[in-house]
């Protein structure tokens, strides 16, 4: 009864799964808000800037122009803008799916001061006598479109145009007029047809006691539409400069959504197949908690109202990899257990202790370097970090939790017992009980590795990458894309092969010559040309609109101030030693400094290896490459804790170390325990990165190469450097103190549980 009751609540778990999660998974698709990268779409960084001499930019004065912003926005109909007040005085504005982004920028921008006088140009009444929110568009009894106002104090608008109506014709006229402030002068005859301020000039004979007024002129609808949004949110009180934006057009956003998913559901379901072929029954658990994963980062992401950027997803599908990582950890200790003659009730429950120590360290300095890119990076790396930092919490509520529950329904069901072969572990490799076998004296496929005495020839090896890494970037330098050194991108994706020689051509008959175009695609369909002026938002509108006659496809365009590329600069380098500092340090508390420093000479042989390669590549650096190397500090970190662990784990078992020949003994086992779980771990991410980089957009390629090279980096690192650094640290504190006291060191390390 206990065998069928088990297996009855294991299916039951899976019907609640699959009945909790079908029915609500299209809805939490269709409810998750895309960024600009996935559906068109710009972004603006605006500098508040004086307006006139003498004004002080307040943080009030900086709530106000946010104000303000919203309130245009509201015109243009965009479904939940984004609008952030910035440190520095600076204003962040997101409009994802505006379809008019040129008219939707100037409207942002755009400062109109209203105003009604008489013949002499005497100022009657402004802006500050219309009633908040008076403005609307509407349509005279002609049926032609104007714009009604609504005016504070009917009593006042009573006096001036008795005023005016005592003047002999044709004197007896009141002009309106929109001041429109220098530099948009392109929007305000876009508006009103013409250069002139002047927008009408009623003919007033008697005295108004009205406070409602109407200004007519050449506008269609649209025009109308916006002059009443300008009016309404009033004069913006200072001047905003541009010193960053970006904007896509829907199209690109289109494909790029749709790639990037395939990307994921081919590398997703590549990692499905591998768990289920080589762990068999704990795979079929791992899928399902994976797939359970998959939903509640969905649900959590649809919850906090979170936008879903082109490395958000990129976080989803490296996140499933983590999550692998987890049950792969649980799964190994079990294998190893099962293989010193355990049976599968006992290999199940140590292997599911022991593995979480490990799980627990891993996925924290993941997280520490997950938080360190929110507080340091821009928009959608924020998003990437968002989403990263949701994976890992989720990790342990599926790939610990429920994996753990479900198992272990199977495992006590009884049903398993003495059937090693659904754990993926032939009988001819598991010894007898009665043999005592250890763990630690299991044997495996990497025994004929000797990584210690190996050392010295991987030490030179990473001098020579380094070395060579030093020399080509002295020489060549980084292909430093617009977000470091400022200037401005363009991106093309068109359907046809394109030439330089092409592009070239079409640039010079718009006066857009560049010197920097880079094609890609597997037919060269796509075209990166980049300027190193930051273009003005006039320069922006005509750049959109000549590369759209020649191209016939509406082009990316980012643009970055120097200022902006030198603090992008800065916060990178501070959210790398930020990052790493505080891994180190979290390294050193739960193990030892000598593993913390060791720690350290990895994570930067990984992240100074992925700069240089990128170096001689030619490859741009931007700012997805930062959140690329964050995340391998992140995950190279969780290699290495994962040995350490294993480490600290054998030598526990150890009473007195008192030569070279036990410590080396104790690292080989170490390594030659866990290169198996190394392996499969980096395997299944792999395969992730393998279907971003072959089937993902254009915009994460580099990202992905990016994480190529450093899961590569990470993972010989942790086994030929940092495990090394640490025995060559213990072995000089061996020949000083002529022996390790193991029970002494637990003091100092403490104990293998974390503190929750």
């Amino acid at each position: 009864m206990k065998t069928r009751g088990r297996l009855v609540a294991f299916l039951l778990l899976i019907v609640i799964f699959a009945g909790t999660i079908s029915p609500t998974i299209s809805g939490v698709l269709n409810n998750i808000k895309l960024g600009l990268d996935l559906q068109g779409g710009f972004e603006v960084l605006y500098q508040v800037e004086k307006l006139k001499e003498g004004q002080e930019i307040t943080e009030d004065v900086v709530k106000d122009t946010a104000a303000a912003l919203s309130n245009r926005i509201d015109v243009l109909g965009v479904s939940e803008p984004s609008i952030q007040i910035e440190s520095g005085n600076r204003i962040r504005v997101q409009l994802a799916g505006v379809e008019d982004q040129n008219s939707a920028r100037e409207l942002l921008s755009t400062e109109a001061n209203l105003s009604f006088r008489d013949v002499d140009d005497n100022i009657m009444l402004d802006g500050t006598d219309l009633k908040e929110g008076g403005a609307k568009a509407a349509f005279n009894q002609q049926g032609q479109p104007i714009v009604t106002l609504e005016l504070k104090d009917a009593n006042k608008f009573a006096e001036v145009t008795s005023e005016i109506a005592a003047k002999p014709a044709p004197d007896n006229v009141l002009v309106i007029w929109m001041d429109f402030k220098e530099g948009v002068d392109s929007y305000a005859a876009e508006v009103l047809k013409e250069k002139p301020k002047f927008t009408s000039n009623p003919r007033v004979s008697q005295r108004i006691s009205s406070n409602s007024v109407e200004i007519s002129g050449s506008f269609d609808v649209e025009e109308t539409k916006n002059l009443a949004g300008i009016l309404n949110a009033g004069a913006l009180p200072v001047h905003l400069e541009e010193i960053y934006s970006t904007s896509v057009g829907a199209q690109f956003g289109a494909q790029a959504l749709n790639s990037t998913i395939l990307a994921g559901i081919i590398g997703i379901a590549a990692i499905f197949i591998f768990m289920l072929f080589y762990y068999r029954l704990p795979g079929l658990v791992a899928v399902i908690s994976l797939v359970v994963y998959i939903f509640l980062i969905l649900v959590i992401f649809d919850w906090i109202n979170g936008v879903l950027t082109l490395p958000g997803i990129a976080a989803i599908v490296l996140g499933v990899g983590m999550a692998v990582d987890a049950n792969i950890l649980t799964y190994e200790r079990i294998r190893e257990e099962l293989r010193v003659g355990k049976s599968v009730k006992k290999a199940f429950n140590t292997g599911a202790k022991e593995a979480f120590t490990a799980i627990f360290d891993a996925n924290i300095t993941t997280l520490l370097a997950a938080a360190v890119l929110f507080f340091f990076g821009t928009s959608s790396v924020k998003g990437f970090a968002t989403l990263l930092m949701i994976s890992i919490l989720v990790v342990f509520l599926t790939a610990v939790w429920a994996s753990r529950i479900l198992l272990g329904l199977l495992v006590n069901s009884g049903y398993f017992d003495n059937k090693p072969g659904w754990f993926g572990i032939p009988k001819k490799r598991i010894h007898p009980p009665e043999e005592e076998v250890d763990t630690l004296d299991l044997t495996t496929k990497f025994d004929r590795f000797d990584f210690v005495r190996s050392r010295k020839i991987f030490y030179t090896l990473s001098i020579i990458l380094t070395v060579a890494g030093i020399i080509t970037l002295s020489t060549i330098q980084l292909n430093l894309g617009i977000d470091f050194s400022s200037g401005t991108r363009v991106e093309i994706q068109t359907n046809e092969t394109l030439t330089k020689e092409f592009v070239a051509e079409k640039l010079d008959k718009v006066e857009l010559s560049s010197e920097d175009i880079v094609l890609s695609g597997d037919n060269s369909e796509n075209a990166v040309i980049r300027y190193k002026e930051d273009f003005t938002q006039d320069e922006i509108k005509k750049l959109k609109t000549e590369m759209n006659e020649q191209f016939g496809v509406e082009p990316t365009v980012s643009t970055v101030s120097p200022t902006v590329g030198v603090e992008l600069a800065k916060d990178a380098i501070n959210a790398l030693l930020i990052a790493a500092i505080g891994i180190v340090i979290y390294v050193a508390f739960r193990f030892e400094w000598r593993m913390g420093f060791a720690s350290i000479v990895s994570l930067l042989h990984d992240a100074f290896l992925m700069v240089s390669i990128f170096s001689i590549l030619r490859l741009e650096v931007d700012i997805t490459f930062i959140a690329a190397v964050l995340t391998i500090v992140g995950y190279s970190i969780n290699d290495t804790i994962v040995t350490f662990d294993r480490i600290r784990e054998n030598l526990h078992r150890s009473k007195k170390i008192t030569s070279e020949e036990e410590l080396a003994t104790i690292v080989n086992k170490s390594l030659r325990q866990t290169l198996g779980r190394s392996v499969n771990t980096v395997l299944t991410v792999i395969l992730v990165v393998v279907a971003l980089l072959l089937f993902g957009a254009e915009g994460i390629q580099n990202f992905s190469i990016a994480l190529l090279i450093g899961l590569i980096a990470g993972t010989y690192s942790s086994i030929f450097i940092g495990a090394q650094i640490w025995y060559d640290l213990k072995a000089k504190e061996l020949r000083k103190s002529g022996g390790i006291d193991v029970k002494k060191e637990e003091k100092k390390w403490g104990s293998d549980e974390p503190v929750v």
